[in-house]
């Protein structure tokens, strides 16, 4: 079952501000898509004259999004995105797993860390056909079952190589004991040089950096539940150093110190 935004916010850096200026639902994919695809993220606003900046520290993964005058693959990046929506719009987004997007590309997926792409570009002619019956669809649901329907004639039916290191990833972002990389080479019995290969070409980023966003995003989650944090436990248990050290990660992935943000974050839950 796909988890909605309010049970699982990880990459949302406001989940309380953006729940309460945009209307976003997660649509499951049908089980063969659900191989490469996590899930159909979908968003609404109408925000008057306002602007809402919706920013998020992103999976190590690619999204495929459509919009009304748009459609673009967007890779994975290392720095926190923000996207400024004004007046009304809809977003209709596939988060792919970690790992699934390659069976549809010819090169290895490191040429498109931190990059922004037309889809056509990088899937072809056909992604314009799938963005015009996008814009027919009457809402986010809709539009979730017409990009499904099309991923299901595009993705490979034999296990792919890819699948496993999909494996690899979700086990990194679920086992909060993974903190190195020659921990998770020795869990799925591989070299480290092997496993970074392995990465490079179905993820794009590295496993040590996929394992510090996994670990920020149990930072932020921990932050987000109150802001009494024991930061120098915290720390320990997520392979840093000491509280330094995740204090200096944290505030350069997110932009402000860890118990700042939890104050942030628990003053909007308590307003």
């Amino acid at each position: 079952m796909v988890r909605q935004p309010a049970d699982d916010a990880r990459g949302i850096i406001d989940p309380v501000e953006h729940r309460a200026r945009v209307d976003h639902a997660r649509h499951a994919p049908s089980p063969e898509v659900g191989r490469f695809v996590a899930w159909y993220w979908a968003i609404e606003w109408d925000l008057g004259d306002d602007v809402h900046s919706a920013e998020v520290l992103v999976h190590p993964v690619v999204n495929l999004s459509f919009q009304a005058h748009l459609a673009q693959v967007t890779g994975p990046h290392r720095a926190m995105t923000t996207r400024k929506l004004t007046g009304t719009g809809w977003v209709l987004g596939v988060m792919f797993r970690p790992a699934g997007f390659r069976p549809l590309v010819d090169a290895p997926l490191k040429a498109l860390v931190d990059r922004v792409r037309p889809a056509v570009d990088v899937l072809g002619p056909g992604i314009d056909v799938l963005h015009r019956r996008v814009i027919d669809q009457p809402d986010g649901e809709a539009r979730a079952r017409a990009v499904d329907e099309h991923l299901a004639t595009l993705v490979p039916a034999g296990h792919q190589a890819s699948e496993d290191t999909t494996a690899i990833v979700e086990r990194i972002a679920a086992d909060r004991t993974l903190l190195r990389v020659d921990q998770v080479a020795e869990a799925f019995d591989t070299s480290v040089r092997q496993l970074q290969r392995r990465f490079a070409d179905h993820v794009g980023v590295g496993p040590k950096w996929a394992i510090q966003r996994y670990r920020l995003y149990d930072a932020a989650e921990a932050a987000a539940a109150g802001d009494d944090v024991d930061w120098s436990r915290l720390a320990a248990e997520l392979g840093y150093s000491d509280q330094p050290h995740l204090v200096r990660s944290f505030t350069r992935a997110i932009g402000i110190p860890p118990d700042a943000y939890a104050r942030s974050v628990n003053q909007r839950e308590r307003d």
